[in-house]
């Protein structure tokens, strides 16, 4: 990669940095924003265009690259999935190239934040792709995602349990109401706890290929323990009576494309549909009973999700048995739309008011 084409990105903002130049309220109208999520499993990057009451998405990428596979017994990225990731990194520097994004944020979380190289891993990445990863905290991650989805929260609800199952950790955050004295995401947030677990170490410590009923429930166990520190911070006097259950993550996302028998997986479809405690709990038995290959052989679920979806499924049935609701919304956003938000009212697109509410 050439020396100029690097300076270019720099002098661009792709370099993660929230020290980037804030843009005019007109000069950001016309601005392409980048956000990409480099997560335990998946790489994201979504690119938007500012609107009047939004953004509008210009395009966007996603691939699973695996970055922390094998991270938990290793402690280390190793050599194939630091390959794969850097592939599908210099296909989102293409992307946003291509589509002339003047101001991105581009993020890392669990794997990253785990693994022992991830230093030598961010350089590396900046040497042969000219983007500049920034390794976020955990509260960060969950103030992020409650931000990119809390627009889907029953405006009835005294409160929303929001949930990001990841590939290395799972985000949970307890969201009070929008009201005058809380109207930003932040302000919202009563109590938020980090999970040392997500669908890929949970996979590799229990197996993910073939789940029995008997090892199914060992990790949900395993799960709700993880759970008890979040619940007692809430203590009993402040634990949340009308809510309902908010979740974004690929796991969600799964179940709400078999429940819907979708032919193959369609965001349209899936983002912000209602299911019923019940229904996830059918789909839920039903992956249980079938093999791996019928499972690679789901339109929504396919070879790359597989191995995944049963510890992504013990996961959330975690949280559904600490939080039980008749309740759960799924949505198809998170971490790349809240970063998104976020840009743009630091550069001032909406008016005071609007951007108050994300």
């Amino acid at each position: 990669m050439s020396r100029a084409f690097v300076q270019r990105k720099n002098e661009m903002g792709l370099n993660g940095s929230r020290s980037m130049e804030r843009r005019t309220h007109s000069g950001a109208a016309s601005t392409i924003y980048g956000a990409l999520d480099l997560g335990t499993n998946n790489c994201r990057l979504l690119m938007a265009r500012p609107s009047k009451d939004g953004f509008r998405v210009v395009d966007a990428f996603s691939r699973i690259v695996r970055l922390g596979e094998g991270l938990g017994v290793t402690q280390q990225l190793s050599e194939a999935a630091i390959l794969r990731t850097i592939e599908a990194l210099k296909i989102c520097r293409s992307k946003m190239d291509h589509r002339g994004v003047t101001r991105a944020r581009l993020i890392a979380t669990e794997a990253c934040r785990a693994a022992k190289n991830s230093e030598a891993f961010i350089a590396r990445v900046e040497n042969e792709t000219g983007l500049r990863l920034e390794i976020i905290d955990r509260e960060t991650e969950a103030v992020l995602a409650a931000s990119g989805c809390a627009a889907l929260a029953d405006p009835a609800a005294e409160s929303v349990v929001l949930f990001d199952i990841g590939g290395g950790s799972t985000e949970i955050v307890w969201l009070d109401q929008e009201s005058q004295a809380k109207q930003t995401v932040r302000h919202r947030i009563r109590e938020w706890s980090s999970l040392p677990v997500g669908v890929v170490s949970l996979a590799e410590r229990h197996g993910g290929r073939h789940v029995t009923p008997e090892l199914y429930n060992i990790m949900v166990g395993e799960v709700v323990e993880l759970l008890q520190p979040f619940v007692q911070a809430l203590g009993d006097a402040t634990r949340p009576i009308n809510f309902h259950l908010l979740g974004t993550s690929g796991t969600v996302t799964t179940l709400a494309g078999v429940h819907l028998g979708l032919p193959r997986y369609d965001r349209r479809a899936v983002d912000g549909i209602w299911m019923k405690s019940s229904e996830i709990s059918v789909i839920v038995e039903r992956l249980l009973k079938m093999t791996y290959q019928e499972r690679e052989a789901s339109a929504c679920i396919g070879t790359e999700r597989a191995d995944l979806v049963l510890s992504g499924c013990a996961i959330l049935d975690a949280i559904r048995q600490v939080f039980p609701s008749d309740r759960v919304r799924v949505a198809d956003r998170g971490l790349r739309e809240g970063i998104l938000m976020q840009l743009m009212m630091d550069d001032g697109v909406w008016p005071q008011t609007r951007a108050g509410r994300a």
